[in-house]
């Protein structure tokens, strides 16, 4: 019999509208040979199951189940497609885990610490894994830019600690520009990282669980024609992602190394793409998405489609992994 598969998509965040993207393109590619596949849309003022010509069902938020004319459809698996709030930070998997619902993410904490930008940075050092020189802000907290500046030096980037897709963030090169960078940063969290410039080359690495085997796919190079790889650089072809990254055979085996230590320093499982910044031949770890991008332009598939796994086989496989767990 095959297994129902809910593939939720939206979240409360930002990003909503790249996630209902991924969300739609994993629909569209996964099994239906193997698997019943349902559109569940989550979002701020609804949870529903939405059909092929976008008829709308309640989610029954008791045990996760719709009904569809009278009849009671309930989940075997839990693909997640939310990027950001509440899927990648891991409230909504928190959720599913009490109910006892299979999901294709790392447990909620797992999440919960790699979307939080400064507490993942804190964990992974501990592992001897190089990152930016960085600086704390919360919301109320005193601004002083001249402390700031010396920490970090300029130029400097100013994050949002939980947000992603790159919302919020700005390159700040002058003493002018760090206080419209920070209340631009404010708009999507109250928690907030400034970190150091690194100035090297950057690599985008996914790793994935692959038939019970932690997977390094090929690596991404980004070249953008922006000061970083912001919004506009990730979706709108502002930036040259060239896979496999030009990097030698020894620095290649040195990000591999590098990106699966901090995969399982951080106890993940599922999907994650992390990025780097290459310094002096060294790989300084800037973050990791664990709800990456899953549309065919987006550097996971990218990276799979170079390793000769296609859009159904890197969907099947995690709800495999899901259902194996």
């Amino acid at each position: 019999m095959k297994k129902n598969i809910a593939i939720i998509m939206g979240g409360y965040s930002s990003e909503v509208d790249i996630s209902l993207n991924s969300g739609a393109v994993v629909y569209q590619h996964i099994s239906k040979d193997k698997y019943n596949p349902y559109k569940i849309h989550i979002l701020k003022n609804k949870w529903v199951l939405v059909d092929d010509s976008n008829k709308e069902y309640p989610i029954n938020k008791h045990d996760f189940s719709a009904e569809i004319d009278g009849k009671k459809i309930t989940f075997d698996c839990v693909f997640n497609a939310i990027h950001g709030s509440p899927g990648e930070n891991g409230s909504i998997l928190a959720y599913l885990e009490l109910i006892g619902l299979k999901h294709t993410s790392a447990p909620f904490y797992q999440m919960a610490l790699t979307f939080n930008k400064r507490d993942c940075l804190s964990a992974i050092k501990q592992y001897g894994i190089k990152t930016a020189t960085s600086y704390y802000l919360d919301k109320g907290d005193a601004i002083d830019i001249d402390t700031i500046i010396a920490k970090v030096g300029l130029p400097c980037f100013v994050k949002p600690n939980n947000a992603g897709s790159s919302f919020g963030i700005s390159k700040v090169k002058t003493k002018d520009e760090m206080l419209p960078a920070i209340e631009k940063a404010y708009n999507e969290d109250s928690q907030i990282l400034i970190e150091a410039f690194l100035d090297g080359s950057e690599v985008s690495i996914g790793v994935i669980n692959y038939n019970n085997k932690i997977t390094v796919l090929p690596m991404t190079e980004i070249v953008t024609e922006n000061d970083f790889f912001d919004y506009e650089a990730k979706y709108e072809g502002k930036a040259e992602e060239i896979t496999p990254a030009r990097v030698s055979e020894e620095l290649h085996k040195k990000l591999e190394k590098t990106a699966i230590k901090t995969y399982k320093a951080l106890n993940m499982s599922g999907f994650s793409r992390s990025e780097y910044i290459i310094v002096n031949n060294e790989p300084h770890f800037l973050e990791m998405n664990t709800v990456p991008g899953l549309t065919a332009a987006s550097l996971i598939p990218q990276q799979a489609a170079i390793a000769g796994i296609s859009l159904q086989q890197l969907f099947d496989n995690a709800v495999e992994m899901a259902l194996k767990n």
